[in-house]
């Protein structure tokens, strides 16, 4: 997928945003430009391609196949303030989180058991024209107390890929179905009602005092 860019001077972020495009840089170990990319444009890409897809990025007329490697995100308003590509060296491996997409219902899961996603991603080492988008497992033969690890999906990875990840760590659990326990209800009694934290207060008064 295709992401044009532009080179921009430094110290010009807030006009760029209010303009509606993005400050980002792209590098590497030989190259680091400064650029700045249609703010639109880029949510578009990104929502397709993640951080684990290869985004052909145009800069002054180079093309540079890249990653995105990190968003800086603005936490109140939830938009991007600033984003770093990634130029990946054709032939060289690299690191990349790929995504785990759980797919069917679990036969624990129609007994009544509850699933425990723990983990939604395997780091990876691997080359750049093998990067996945994403792994699909699938949970359908799981009875409850039936767990997946992430050595589980090295059959579902590329032959050249290495699991950085201990895969002995769980991915997901079909728990057993929680028991209801009907509550009784409790009865009155005489005095001033609970009040939670009070007695933390009389402590920390009395603590005063000493």
């Amino acid at each position: 997928m295709k992401l044009e860019a532009s080179k921009r001077t430094a110290g010009r972020n807030a006009a760029l945003r209010d303009q509606g495009r993005l400050p980002a840089v792209v590098y590497n170990k030989l190259v680091n430009v400064a650029i700045a990319v249609d703010s639109k444009a880029f949510d578009k890409v990104f929502r397709q391609q993640g951080t684990s897809s290869l985004i052909d990025l145009e800069v002054a007329g180079d093309t540079h196949q890249v990653l995105v490697r990190e968003v800086q995100m603005d936490k109140r308003r939830r938009v991007p303030l600033h984003v770093d590509f990634y130029a990946i060296t054709q032939g060289e491996k690299l690191e990349v989180a790929v995504p785990v997409i759980f797919a069917g219902t679990s036969k624990g899961q129609k007994e009544g058991g509850q699933l425990d996603v723990q983990r939604r991603e395997v780091t990876i080492y691997v080359l750049p024209s093998q990067i996945p988008h994403d792994v699909t497992i699938e949970l359908s033969e799981l009875d409850i107390g039936d767990s997946l690890h992430i050595g589980d999906l090295r059959a579902l990875l590329p032959d050249t890929a290495e699991i950085v990840d201990d895969e002995a760590l769980t991915l997901v659990t079909v728990l057993a179905p929680r028991l209801e326990v009907e509550e009784e209800p409790a009865e009155e009694e005489d005095g001033e009602p609970e009040v939670i934290g009070r007695e933390d207060e009389d402590e920390d008064e009395e603590a005063r005092e000493d």
